[in-house]
C-alpha cells in the first residue's frame, strides 16, 4: 500500500530525514537508528533497530509538531573489551509523519531488539469537485 503524503513542515519538509540518512547524513555512521516503515491495517508504523537496550530505561518516543522523535541510549555492560565494534552513547531518530497522522493514537512496543511504533491515520476526505459560478 502506498504511504500517504507527509505533513508540510517549514521550507523542506523532509530536510531531518536527509540529514539523518546514513548515506548523506551529518552525524556520524555508528549513530544511526535504522528504521523502515509501512502502512498496516490504517496504521502508519514504523520500526527502529535498537538492540541492547533497556526500553524501561533507556528509549524515549514523542510526537511533537508531525514529527516522531524516538531517542535512546545504549551503555557499555563489561569493562573495556580488546576489540568493539558495537556503537554506544546517545542515538536518536526522527519521522515525517504522515498528514493524516492521528498523534492522539500511537503506541509503541520493544520485542527483539527492534521498536515498533504505529500510529492511526484518519481517512483522506475526498475532495469533491463543485462548478463556481462566475459573477459579471
Amino acid at each position: 500500500m502506498k504511504l500517504p503524503e507527509r505533513r508540510e513542515i517549514r521550507f523542506f519538509p523532509e530536510m531531518l530525514e536527509w540529514m539523518e540518512s546514513p548515506m548523506f547524513g551529518f552525524r556520524p555512521f555508528g549513530q544511526i537508528v535504522r528504521v523502515e516503515d509501512y502502512i498496516a491495517d490504517g496504521r502508519y508504523v514504523v520500526r527502529a533497530e535498537l538492540p541492547g537496550i533497556d526500553p524501561d530505561k533507556d528509549i524515549e518516543v514523542t510526537v511533537l509538531g508531525g514529527m516522531l522523535h524516538i531517542r535512546a541510549e545504549k551503555t557499555r555492560k563489561c569493562t573495556e573489551p580488546h576489540r568493539s565494534e558495537f556503537s554506544y552513547g546517545s542515538l536518536s531518530r526522527t519521522v515525517t509523519l504522515p498528514a493524516t497522522a492521528r498523534t492522539d493514537d500511537v503506541k509503541a512496543v520493544y520485542r527483539g531488539g527492534v521498536l515498533e511504533v504505529s500510529v492511526g491515520l484518519t481517512e483522506e476526505e475526498k475532495a469533491e469537485g463543485r462548478r463556481i459560478t462566475v459573477e459579471h
